[in-house]
């Protein structure tokens, strides 16, 4: 059984999205012990242990994430299939790239995919996302 399978039976927990089901697209990424991963690509075995973080376990309370909440206030979903994978993606970016370039962010979620095009608002979202992590501040 995959990680993403294990995580989708639990009713609670179905923000990583079953698309490709063959690691291409990201939709179904989450991060495992700080790294973001494919879960469609790793045995639940692989997984037990270890910290696993989904785009459910982000918001604090009613507060979204600095991630999450840039990518509502930058338009950057549309069907959102791939907004769940691309909000992990990007929260495991910043964590390792607190003050990352356009460019940057464009290698950093090379990995995923959007079908419906929202690319700009996807990297206007994780700078924008980087600043507040930061406290607001220009590095």
């Amino acid at each position: 059984m995959t990680l993403l399978d294990a995580l989708r039976d639990h009713p609670e927990l179905t923000g990583a999205k079953k698309v490709c089901d063959r690691g291409n697209c990201g939709s179904c990424t989450v991060i495992l012990d700080g790294k973001a991963v494919y879960a469609c690509s790793v045995l639940a075995i692989e997984a037990q242990g270890k910290a696993v973080e989904t785009i459910e376990g982000l918001a604090t309370g009613q507060r979204l994430h600095p991630v999450s909440a840039a990518f509502v206030r930058n338009d950057a979903q549309q069907c959102g299939y791939c907004t769940p994978g691309f909000v992990m993606a990007a929260k495991s970016f910043l964590d390792r790239s607190p003050n990352p370039t356009m460019d940057q962010v464009l290698e950093g979620l090379g990995g995923n995919l959007c079908r419906c095009g929202t690319y700009m608002g996807i990297r206007r979202a994780v700078l924008e996302a980087a600043k507040e992590m930061r406290g607001g501040k220009n590095a």
